[in-house]
């Protein structure tokens, strides 16, 4: 059967890369495909450590040719055996985003394109110099097809346009066996350049897309990177040799950029030259190699320029950063992360101290600057005791705090402010001035955001973490392919929508569907739930191969039940819709009756919740408080009136901990509710909720009760071991597998 794509690998001595390279190749979610390793007389271990990964996977096919012949002509012999309806051809010493030749492949059919190719993320491999795009400009910015005349325009040596040549395109391979196109074998460097050219002039359409999911790999043994007289002399052939096939199609514009790129070949040539008579000390050979080609001047600047030796001395001097004897896990995470602000932070830190305690190294990177919303500055949480490094895009530190560096988000904090006073003096601003900020954590990734992940980790975490389903986008730009990764959902998104409809209340984010939320956890080999019933859930949606785990927040728990000391009622939360909502509710229909039996009750609110409420008989806003212990001591009910939202809620667990008497909603209880009976006192119409309260206010033995259950189901569920210990021996297990593997393929 004719597989979608087959992927050429040519290969010579690369064994140093080459486990990544294949790796991310056979793990690509378009499975339909064969890999064919062309190994090119490789003197090293090469050929062994393909063989190695065939022998579990036998979609790679290794073939090992004698003599060495070159890139050109290894992959042409892979072209041979090729049976794909596309051609890939991926280096070795490369590696590729799994969902390249599926995303590449479908903007090929969909559009008609015969060739389409994908931005680079360019590297080095010292990690010395950041990651770069290749494109720039408009290229960068949307999709664009390519023409012959912009091709070659393109690829003039040293010139200030983009190197196409450098992509590495998806090919149709009818277009290929149709006009009779292979790769020049006098060509070792410029191959992919004249096959291409080649086939645009054969009428092939090129569709260009800017997304980077090409890694691409600059080391002192990339061929690519050194340009000897040789290689000049045998591109100028080349352009020779396609002028005679192409005949009358290489005339006009085309002829006219033909005849640029020439002469960029020899002013590279009388470059080169120059330069190394300048290196052997011979200045004569050096001005004759000028005079000849007086616009090779400013290329021998540019490349001798005292600056440019600079850099290099100062490049060469930076010492290699001492290796971590512990597994580096890398937090991606777009939520501000600050003590006390939100229950999904609050289980985040929870989990990344129990990863630190049992071992594990934390760098917490957050790549989208849109966390400051209209907060321009604040404390990360986790700072030192849970992170080992924090790494916040488009932020500066002064001390401990972080500070945003765009002047909107000052902007929107000073409207905010603004919007805030004058409602509470009655004077109309603008509605526009009190909108919350967008919410960062479902905002799409951009390719800034995605070269930030790659810069701050170097793409050698020994794990990825990310911090809900939309984090997995930069997964594969934070790890080295077959690592280990992991998504704490928090929330079963796709489900939120319908809830929050019933209410009339509207969400905090744009609708997720079903299909696409499962993509997203697709993204990470473990999914961690934090309730059983959304486990079950993403069990069903996501596609074999992906682990699911529940893992509750772990808390810790006071040394005994705390009944009450006369303080009334407590609320804690943040200001999720969720929150706001049961809030609302619950003033506004409950509150009055239970005032009425109770004239003397107080109810008291904590948490950021509190800025979507005014005043009210018996209520107390805190606002945020830096310790809710007292609180939740002197509080003699704690109720969760919600009626919306998913997850864990956080607040029930943390309240059980504190070993307090709960009221609480279905709602609240979702994902829990088997673990809770007899602990947790359970209502969903305000008549039952006001009865469930007034009950507990009324007898303090039932309180006592209650608090003492409570308290046990914390002890015995949500102990750190309970909550958190599959996860942990997941990902021992899988980290140690991963090290074996690369041990094995190095």
């Amino acid at each position: 059967m004719m597989p979608a794509v087959s992927v050429i690998m040519a290969n010579h001595n690369g064994h140093k890369y080459l486990a990544d390279a294949l790796r991310s190749v056979l793990a690509q979610s378009l499975t339909d495909i064969e890999v064919l390793f062309i190994d090119d007389a490789s003197t090293d271990c090469s050929v062994a450590i393909a063989r190695a990964m065939a022998a579990s996977d036998p979609r790679l096919r290794v073939v090992v040719r004698r003599p060495n012949g070159g890139p050109a002509a290894a992959r042409n012999h892979g072209l041979t055996l090729a049976r794909g309806r596309w051609i890939a051809i991926v280096d070795s010493d490369d590696y590729i985003h799994p969902d390249r030749l599926k995303r590449l492949v479908r903007a090929a059919e969909d559009d008609g394109a015969d060739i389409a190719a994908d931005d680079l993320v360019i590297f080095g491999d010292d990690r010395r110099v950041p990651p770069r795009r290749l494109l720039a400009g408009a290229r960068a910015n949307g999709p664009s097809w390519v023409s012959p005349v912009e091709y070659v325009n393109a690829n003039r040596l040293y010139g200030r346009t983009v190197a196409l040549g450098y992509l590495k395109p998806l090919i149709r391979a009818a277009a290929l066996t149709g006009h009779g196109i292979r790769y020049d074998e006098t060509l070792r460097i410029a191959e992919d350049y004249d096959l291409i050219l080649r086939l645009l002039a054969r009428g092939s359409r090129f569709l260009l897309l800017p997304e980077p999911m090409y890694f691409y790999r600059r080391h002192s043994g990339s061929i690519s990177h050194r340009i000897s007289q040789a290689a000049l002399q045998a591109m100028a052939d080349a352009d020779a040799r396609f002028r005679v096939w192409a005949g009358p199609l290489a005339d006009g514009a085309l002829k006219v950029s033909l005849d640029a790129r020439l002469t960029s070949i020899r002013v590279a040539a009388a470059a080169e030259l120059a330069i190394a008579g300048l290196k052997a000390r011979r200045p004569l050979v050096a001005l004759a190699a000028l005079a000849g080609r007086p616009a090779a001047i400013p290329v021998v600047a540019a490349l001798a320029s005292p600056a440019r030796l600079l850099a290099r001395l100062r490049g060469a001097a930076v010492p290699v950063v001492a290796t971590d004897p512990r597994p580096a896990i890398c937090v991606l995470s777009r939520q501000r992360l600050t003590s006390g602000s939100s229950g999904s932070s609050a289980y985040l830190l929870s989990l990344c101290r129990t990863l630190r305690q049992d071992g594990f190294a934390l760098h917490l990177v957050c790549p989208s600057a849109a966390i400051f919303g209209r907060v321009p500055f604040f404390r990360i949480a986790g700072q030192g005791d849970v992170f080992d490094s924090v790494a916040i895009r488009g932020a500066s530190r002064i001390g401990a705090l972080v500070v945003a560096h765009d002047p909107t988000v000052y902007l929107r904090a000073a409207l905010g402010l603004v919007d805030r006073f004058a409602g509470r003096v009655g004077i109309p601003v603008p509605p526009a001035w009190g909108r919350p900020a967008p919410y960062a954590v479902g905002l799409p990734w951009t390719a800034d955001d995605f070269l930030f992940v790659a810069e701050k980790t170097g793409g050698r975490a020994d794990i990825v973490l990310a911090d809900y389903g939309f984090s997995t986008p930069g997964i594969p730009y934070a790890s080295r392919p077959g690592a280990a990764s992991a998504v704490v959902m928090h929330d079963l998104f796709s489900g939120r929508a319908a809830r929050f409809a019933v209410l009339g209340t509207p969400d905090s984010i744009a609708e997720l569907g079903e299909a696409a939320e499962a993509q997203l956890l697709a993204g990470a080999a473990l999914i961690i739930a934090i309730q059983h019933d959304e486990a079950a859930i993403a069990r069903r949606m996501l596609p074999a191969g992906r682990t699911v785990l529940v893992a509750p927040m772990a808390v810790d728990t006071v040394p005994s039940a705390q009944a009450g000391e006369g303080g009334g009622l407590l609320f804690v939360g943040s200001a999720a819709p969720a929150n706001v909502d049961g809030l609302r509710w619950f003033l506004a229909e409950i509150w009055p009756d239970i005032r009425a039996r109770r004239p003397d009750m107080e109810l008291t609110v904590a948490g950021a919740v509190c800025t979507a409420v005014g005043p009210a008989p018996g209520v107390a806003l805190l606002g945020r408080v830096p310790d809710l212990g007292p609180l939740y001591r002197r509080a003699d009910v704690v109720i969760s009136p919600l009626r919306a939202g998913s997850g864990l809620k956080i607040k029930l667990i943390e309240a059980m901990a504190h070993g307090k008497p709960v009221v609480a909603t279905t709602v609240t209880a979702q994902g829990v509710a088997h673990l809770l009976e007899g602990a947790v006192a359970l209502a969903d119409t305000e008549q039952a909720f006001a009865d469930e309260v007034v009950s507990l206010l009324a007898h303090p033995e039932l309180r006592r009760a209650r608090a003492e259950a409570a308290l046990g189901v914390a002890r015995l569920h949500f102990s750190t071991t309970a909550a958190y210990g599959g996860v942990l021996d997941h990902l021992r297990a899988r980290q140690a597998a991963t090290r074996e593997v690369m041990r094995c393929a190095a």
